[in-house]
């Protein structure tokens, strides 16, 4: 193989892996390099010229001019008689320059080669493969199905690049077949047998807030943000969203009029149950709206210990819980309290706070409500103190309300007395 028949059947692997011209004069140097270590342990006296796109491949020799009889190393020395007849005024000292053929490096040389730059040129294709789906992680891609096996289903890109969506990364309804086109999002990039393979995911709570993100553009746009996502994939799920513009309803606009911005989304998910719910930094309400559609009468929450008891009518401890446990279960993924629900037994005689609206003020009504506090025995079990940092009410409006409940039940005591 001469110099330029090298370059040619390079450039072919050039437009196939779609290798940029400094990036193939690099590998093509490397790989001549490593060949003449193996035969002269050293490259460092070599020039290489390359210029893959007019074919052109130079390999020049220096060495240096030594007494006949002297030479130690024959690959950067050569003796003055040898010296003079490629140039008859050299002079001992003097560096000599010589054009190196690739059929003068024998044909083992020239085939370990070849078998060199097919290594670097995959392993150039597989370090640019794994870059490109190192910067995809968090994203959903589009990918087909290529080939489907009992634990993991082989995907590819628009590149052609081999994917895997793992058994356990599925939906459990997920059923695909071979040429079906599928979403998915990039959770990690392994290597297998040298190669670089995406891990896909439908499975993980990521999936879910970047669907969120590609079908509602106040999401996309960062009007409204995803506080958080608990899952149970193919079944349930609850999304806490938060607007920093009063002006944007969050729930509203993630769920769309009739539905239909969710819709599409519960339809990738396979029917998937999605509950989107106003994200609060007050712990009561936010527990209070996570266990939706269940109604809350009262709660006892530990802090230090990350628990809440949470007391419900007897007819709401079905709701509260949910069918096999997943709304409470969502529930305290969503908030990251042990959830426990009481029968509200004290509580079942209980009066809704809206039924003293004659009474007291709306805008102090909505504070208790905003307190997660919606009955009237609800506000009674707290101290006054404890009221006034859950409502940030003055002392005055909480004792006026707190005689107005207080008489309440008084008088119910002597009626049925």
């Amino acid at each position: 193989m001469d110099n330029e028949a090298l370059i040619d059947s390079f450039s072919d692997f050039k437009y196939e892996k779609n290798i940029d011209r400094v990036s193939l004069m690099a590998i093509l140097e490397e790989s001549i390099r490593c060949v003449l270590r193996k035969k002269y342990e050293s490259s460092k006296n070599y020039d290489i010229i390359v210029n893959p796109d007019q074919g052109d491949l130079e390999i020049w020799r220096n060495r240096v001019v030594v007494k006949d009889g002297k030479i130690k190393d024959i690959n950067k020395e050569i003796e003055l008689s040898v010296a003079r007849k490629i140039e008859p005024d050299f002079e001992i000292g003097e560096e000599v320059t010589e054009k190196v053929e690739l059929q003068s490096l024998g044909r083992r040389a020239i085939l370990s080669l070849k078998q060199n730059l097919l290594s670097k040129i995959n392993e150039y294709d597989n370090t640019n493969t794994y870059k490109k789906f190192k910067n995809k992680i968090g994203e959903i891609i589009n990918v087909e199905v290529y080939h489907i096996l009992p634990k993991q289903i082989i995907m590819r890109d628009d590149e052609q690049n081999e994917m895997v969506l793992p058994k356990q990364e599925q939906i459990p309804s997920d059923f695909f077949r071979k040429g079906d086109p599928v979403r998915a999002l990039v959770k990690r990039v392994d290597w297998k047998d040298h190669k670089p393979f995406a891990i896909l995911t439908r499975k993980d709570e990521s999936f879910l807030e970047e669907l969120f993100k590609l079908e509602i553009p106040e999401v996309s746009d960062g009007l409204i943000t995803v506080k958080k996502v608990a899952r149970i994939p193919g079944e349930k799920a609850k999304v806490a969203v938060e607007s920093y513009d009063d002006r944007i309803d969050p729930v509203g606009a993630c769920v769309g009029m009739k539905g239909s911005r969710i819709h599409p989304i519960v339809r990738e998910l396979k029917n998937e149950n999605i509950d989107v719910i106003n994200y609060t930094s007050n712990t009561q309400l936010y527990i209070t709206r996570s266990l939706s559609p269940a109604k809350v009468s009262m709660m006892e929450v530990n802090e230090e210990h990350k628990y809440v008891n949470v007391y419900v009518k007897i007819e709401e401890i079905s709701k509260a819980i949910g069918k096999g446990g997943q709304n409470i279960k969502l529930a305290s993924q969503l908030t990251g309290y042990k959830i426990h629900i009481f029968r509200d037994f004290p509580y079942e005689d209980d009066v809704e706070l809206t039924e003293f609206s004659d009474e007291i003020e709306s805008e102090v009504l909505e504070k208790f409500h905003k307190a997660g506090l919606n009955t009237a025995k609800s506000v009674l079990n707290y101290s006054k103190n404890d009221l006034k940092k859950r409502t940030n009410l003055e002392e005055k409006i909480i004792n006026k309300v707190f005689n107005i409940l207080k008489k309440e039940f008084e008088e119910e005591l002597n009626i049925n007395t």
